[in-house]
């Protein structure tokens, strides 16, 4: 059996096999657009895995294999002190599961190559930078496998952080050098600011190299190193391996085994997901969004996904790598901002959301990095969106005469017809306002304040529940899951929180500035005024309204594209006569199904 396939426009095999993240790329390159050079690991290799416990007969020359071609392909060596070859390592499976499983980046900066690297790019800030990143994403990985594998033994010995190579490397590698971040997480949830310590310094740094922030900052980054390296020696029992190939066979693993953990279940279970599915393993060529001032990362959706309005929607981070937007920790930009800072990736970006929703004939989402000017896709699906913003797209689909009017209706659900009309706080004057974010999912959620998703679990056995969050990482999904309404002080729509929460169609609000969050202390701190966990609050993921207590809430009547989705409901049914607005898509959809 072969367990490896090429990512190309000539890749004929499904999603079932080849995973939805790689049938996407796949998608990109018959349309012509930018994807860095790859391979995947299908998911018959991970349910062998799986049921063996080891890497299959055979994957491992096919691995090799593939980062040969990959080689000769790229005219780069992996792992090699000359233009060296580093790449990333993402989940796949079938069904979407966002941020649920490991992934690594820059997998292959050996010691070795990331001399070749800083030689090559005459950068050696910005190549210490990206062998950081590596280090922390394969540790986080390879730790968060190992504590599946084991049941708890990595545990037992104690979480490694990245806080904790701070310390150890002394005073002067600050959180300017290297975010907090827990090894037993995923990798996304993991921040390296990389070159720019935050957005605005992206923003305000005119240098060719932004990252140069202090003539120290190369002994920081290296004191880190040499810090994570001792922490993982002494904590996990073993060096992370400075061969590219073995580094690679362990990564293949830890994304495999990240399939089963408690997090990916819990999704699963939440959203209807067989568990005998696995994922698949796509490995790509590295494109640093972390390279310079004229690099980043993004997501975009090619309509506004809390509206429907065709307007492309998204956010943009400056000088870094893309597991920094799904994480939350980073302040990201709005995604016009491209428009203004880098117009040929911006007017890249337009003609592949434009060539997507053609072929899509409907909303996508997309996720891209740029290096130094020049854009990359690195995922895309379709948008799947809910309640008003799903109407919206389907009636102006129709008169985009991308599909029909039959169509049209059963695109859209009868829950997507219940949520609408969307509830939202009647009056912000009347209401005690505790602060104001970006809402992030439409909706009001009325509950009790908890700050960890172990507390939300607990308290929603007795009440709804309004989870806050510094931000949410995959590990906090059972919270997720157990919430009515969620907010966080960082991120933005594309953030973990946002991403998930849309899928569960809970009311969201994200990026609430000056809100505080000690999950020690049991409490929240807004405007000067702390609230104790178990303070009732009500949140509008409309207009990203935090308020004290529980105000009062009125609903939207129908809009336009509503009444226009049911006049075509009641035709096609033949039924006009008065009901609820969910009978008379239901007859509609019976109707269809009859023909």
């Amino acid at each position: 059996m072969r367990w490896i396939r090429a990512i190309s426009a000539h890749t004929e095999e499904s999603a079932e096999t080849l995973g939805g993240k790689a049938l996407g790329l796949v998608l990109l390159h018959r349309l012509g657009l930018p994807v860095p050079a790859g391979f995947v690991v299908t998911t018959e290799g991970c349910r062998a895995f799986l049921r063996d416990g080891r890497l299959p007969e055979g994957l491992r020359d096919e691995l090799a294999t593939a980062v040969a071609e990959l080689e000769r392909s790229t005219g780069r060596t992996f792992g090699g002190p000359h233009k060296p070859l580093a790449v990333s390592v993402r989940s796949g499976a079938s069904v979407s599961m966002p941020g649920m499983m490991n992934t690594i980046l820059n997998l292959g900066l050996t010691a070795e190559a990331t001399e070749g690297l800083a030689a090559e790019t005459a950068d050696r800030p910005f190549a210490l930078a990206s062998r950081l990143a590596f280090l922390t994403s394969f540790t986080s990985a390879t730790a968060d496998s190992d504590a599946i594998a084991n049941a708890g033994a990595v545990a037992n010995a104690g979480p490694i952080t990245i806080a904790d190579a701070i310390t150890h490397a002394g005073p002067t590698a600050t959180a300017d050098v290297i975010a907090t971040a827990d090894a037993t997480a995923p990798a996304d949830a993991i921040t390296y600011p990389g070159p720019t310590a935050t957005a605005d310094a992206a923003s305000a740094a005119p240098a060719e190299h932004p990252g140069r922030r202090t003539g120290n900052e190369e002994a920081h980054l290296t004191r880190s190193i040499e810090a994570v390296q001792d922490l993982v020696r002494r904590r996990g029992g073993r060096p992370v391996p400075d061969d590219a190939a073995h580094q690679l066979d362990q990564a293949v693993e830890a994304v495999f085994s990240s399939w089963d953990a408690p997090r990916a279940r819990t999704y699963r279970e939440v959203n209807a997901i067989p568990h005998d599915l696995g994922t698949a393993v796509i490995v790509q060529r590295m494109v640093f969004g972390n390279r310079d001032a004229r690099s980043g990362t993004g997501v975009a959706f090619s309509r506004d996904p809390n509206t429907g309005e065709n307007v492309p929607f998204g956010e943009v981070l400056f000088g870094h790598q893309g597991e920094e937007v799904v994480s939350g920790r980073a302040t990201t930009r709005p995604l016009r901002q491209l428009a203004e800072r880098e117009p040929d990736v911006w007017a890249g970006l337009l003609d592949a959301l434009h060539r997507i929703e053609e072929h899509y004939r409907g909303p996508c989402y997309v996720e891209f990095t740029f290096q130094s000017g020049e854009l990359w896709l690195l995922q895309v699906r379709p948008g799947r969106f809910v309640g008003s913003a799903a109407v919206r797209v389907a009636t102006e689909l129709v008169a985009e005469r991308l599909i029909g009017r039959e169509e049209a209706l059963l695109r859209v659900s009868p829950l997507h017809l219940r949520h609408a009309r969307t509830p939202r706080i009647a009056s912000v004057e009347e209401a005690d306002v505790l602060a104001r974010g970006i809402g992030a999912c439409p909706g009001v959620a009325t509950g009790r304040i908890a700050t960890t998703a172990d507390g939300a679990v607990r308290m929603a056995r007795t009440g709804p529940v309004v989870l806050v969050r510094p931000e949410t990482s995959p590990n906090d999904m059972h919270g997720l899951a157990a919430a009515t309404g969620i907010v966080t002080a960082r991120g933005g729509p594309a953030s973990h929180a946002a991403v998930v929460a849309r899928a569960m169609g809970k009311p969201t609000v994200v990026g609430v500035r000056g809100l505080t969050v000690d999950a020690g202390g049991a409490s929240v701190t807004a405007a000067g005024r702390t609230l104790p966990e178990g303070t009732l609050v009500t949140i509008d993921g409309t207009g990203g309204d935090l308020a004290l207590g529980s105000p009062r809430v009125v609903t939207d009547a129908a809009d336009e594209h509503v009444r226009r989705l049911l006049a075509w409901a009641d035709d096609v049914s033949g039924d006009h006569s008065a009901r609820e607005e969910a009978q008379r898509l239901e007859a509609a959809h019976r109707a269809l199904r009859a023909l």
